[in-house]
């Protein structure tokens, strides 16, 4: 990945994934159905969240667990 920071401009960064719940039946039965990917700033740590699809598997796999 090519990333460049657009506050302070450095290109060391680190990736990671974050879930969320949707709507109140997503909270309910706790189904994290929104996941995103975040891309942090080594230097300034300013991030920045990026939306990622999520299968019907992995919620399923959320109601269960």
């Amino acid at each position: 990945m090519n990333y460049t920071c657009p506050k302070c401009h450095n290109k060391t960064y680190d990736v990671s994934e974050m879930r969320a719940t949707g709507g109140t039946l997503s909270k309910i039965f706790d189904v994290q159905n929104r996941k995103f990917t975040s891309v942090t700033c080594k230097k300034c740590t300013y991030t920045e969240f990026y939306k990622a699809k999520t299968s019907a598997l992995s919620n399923i796999f959320d109601l269960f667990t």
